[in-house]
């Protein structure tokens, strides 16, 4: 089972993240789960959402503790909450921002983790080039497709269409593979 926890803040788009996420990977024959935590549900507030993926039925249904990938919309969190608390020592951590691990304050948190395993992805800056909008979700999970594996980048492309169908998902289709692109640069 692949599990996901995604990290960000309210109106960021972190549970739709963690639906699209679990719908891509349906689309490619597997079971996948989403789930979303919800604590104070105002805009700005600390959301975390989860996903599990797999190619037998799931039958969890708590929380990711032990995720084998991170995505962090907002890296303001990883000095409000233990973002890394868990996180598989072969796990992945995909951010959204162009800074450095140390610009950061994590490279002790990620200086362990394997080659390649860490992204930064500006994610928000490629939502406003082509949504107009500062909603990272969907080109994330554009880069987490490039950086993992776990899901295909036609079947983002798909789910997301599916969420938003018409010139909304196609913006964000475009930040999604402009995010894919970065991630594999990298």
């Amino acid at each position: 089972m692949f599990q996901i926890r995604i990290h960000g803040r309210g109106g960021q788009g972190v549970v739709s993240a963690a639906e699209m996420l679990s719908v891509a990977a349906f689309l490619e024959g597997k079971h996948a789960q989403a789930v979303p935590s919800f604590g104070s549900e105002r805009m700005g507030a600390p959301v975390v959402a989860f996903c599990r993926i797999d190619d037998k039925e799931i039958r969890l249904r708590e929380p990711v503790l032990e995720p084998d990938a991170l995505i962090v919309q907002d890296p303001t969190l990883f000095h409000a909450i233990d973002v890394f608390a868990g996180l598989s020592p072969q796990g992945y951590v995909l951010i959204n921002t162009s800074k450095s691990a140390e610009e950061l304050g994590i490279a002790d948190a990620v200086k362990d983790l394997p080659e390649g395993h860490v992204r930064n992805v500006p994610a928000t800056e490629l939502a406003m080039k082509y949504v107009k909008r500062p909603l990272p979700n969907a080109a994330l999970l554009g880069a987490l497709a490039a950086i993992t594996g776990a899901i295909q980048m036609d079947s983002v492309v798909e789910a997301i269409n599916t969420k938003f169908p018409g010139k909304v998902g196609e913006a964000n289709i475009t930040a999604a593979k402009a995010a894919f692109e970065s991630a594999n640069a990298n």
